[in-house]
């Protein structure tokens, strides 16, 4: 008889998700050429030691890239010069700041609702997962409301086809897809030009203005610089955001014993958030480069390798999490590891988890009998380095 997971579709590579174990704890793929660990000491390693495991993926690219593609890209950096870059934008994600950001989130999500509270039927990421984090987002940056179905065909352009583990291609293959990867980014970064023109005449009280008259090593940040920053904000804020709705709200329904427990107990929905982050880890896989030979679990890699560090399948791993293929909503302790380790630790967590809190328990007020379709299952995302539901149709009532 299949079994939840056989009907969601899930991505072939994400094997934890069926209930089994690596071979091996470290391993060489041949074809891909790449690096895999799947420990969770192990990746907990590669993730924490930037010398060791660099986050700059360009150092093996033969492509030639123009320099604004990479300029003020935090996330493409190591140490030191990650940390000063990445303080400035820490600065919108505060625990304060991100505190003064509820009630507004909460009167989203209402308003979500309040367009789904009388319908039979409807898709709870299309409807409520997707739009939810693109209203929060755009707020915070201050950029304009009627921008927002702009955002969702940027993401939808940038992540349907990301992130899949390919075999090498040649040169001519690489720069083919770059060029209209490029295409993209250009028309991205007049938009953020644009924008950033127009809060150096007349600064606001949005993250935008303070990205454009912040000041890094003592001069202002190149349009870029905020170009840059202001994409991985909205395109990382978004996409994780996004699947840690989706996936909590799908463990609600398919654990009605854990739903029940959080109904009846609110002071679980954060550890239901934290569980749903281990149990479907929307960050999935994480790339680095060794920048020398290092030995992990008794492998030893060279220097300059591809190395995917497996967080979805740490989230799995027993040496940690006793019993790691039940959902346990009010699991303690739970050190997973949904949104990374180290330096590169997701720098929108603070607001994704106020989001999907906030989601959760207005869901469970306001739509308390949502339950999936029998007759059309949800589906997840194929993009290898992620976990998510990509549709959940559920019926209402």
């Amino acid at each position: 008889m299949p079994t939840l997971v056989d009907q969601w579709n899930i991505h072939p590579d994400h094997f934890w998700l069926t209930g089994k174990r690596p071979e091996q704890l470290v391993e060489y793929n041949e074809e891909l050429q790449m690096w895999m660990v799947y420990g969770y000491p192990e990746v907990v390693e590669v993730l924490t030691q930037p010398q060791k495991f660099s986050n700059d993926g360009w150092r093996l690219v033969d492509v030639p890239v123009e320099d604004w593609v990479k300029e003020g890209d935090f996330a493409q950096m190591d140490p030191p010069q990650h940390r000063k870059l990445r303080g400035l934008v820490d600065y919108a994600f505060t625990p304060k700041l991100v505190a003064q950001l509820e009630p507004r989130v909460d009167e989203i999500v209402h308003e979500l609702i309040d367009d789904l509270a009388g319908r039979d039927r409807f898709d709870l990421v299309s409807d409520f997962a997707n739009p939810l984090p693109v209203a929060v987002i755009s707020d915070l940056l201050g950029v304009p409301r009627s921008d927002r179905d702009l955002f969702k065909g940027w993401m939808h352009a940038l992540l349907d086809d990301a992130g899949e583990l390919d075999s090498p291609e040649s040169i001519k293959e690489q720069e083919a897809a770059m060029d209209e990867q490029f295409g993209l980014l250009r028309e991205m970064r007049d938009y953020w030009a644009e924008q950033a023109a127009e809060r150096r005449r007349q600064p606001r009280e949005d993250l935008l203005s303070h990205l454009v008259h912040a000041e890094f090593e003592g001069e202002r940040l190149s349009d870029g610089a905020v170009f840059n920053i202001a994409n991985r904000i909205l395109i990382n804020g978004h996409h994780t955001t996004e699947l840690v709705i989706g996936n909590t709200a799908l463990c609600l329904i398919e654990f009605p014993d854990q739903a029940a427990r959080v109904r009846e107990d609110r002071t679980l929905t954060p550890t239901l958030i934290e569980e749903s982050l281990r149990f479907l880890s929307p960050l999935a896989g994480v790339m680095r480069v060794s920048t020398t030979e290092v030995e992990v679990a008794g492998q030893l890699i060279p220097k300059d390798q591809m190395v995917m560090a497996w967080c979805g399948a740490a989230n799995r791993d027993e040496r940690e999490f006793a019993n790691p293929d039940v959902f346990d909503a009010g699991r303690s302790p739970n050190a997973h590891l949904g949104f990374g380790r180290g330096v590169h630790f997701c720098m929108g967590r603070r607001l994704a988890r106020l989001e999907a809190r906030s989601a959760t328990n207005i869901l469970l007020d306001r739509l308390p009998e949502l339950r999936t379709d029998p007759a059309d299952p949800p589906k997840f995302g194929h993009v290898v380095d992620a976990t998510g539901v990509a549709r959940l149709p559920v019926l209402n009532g």
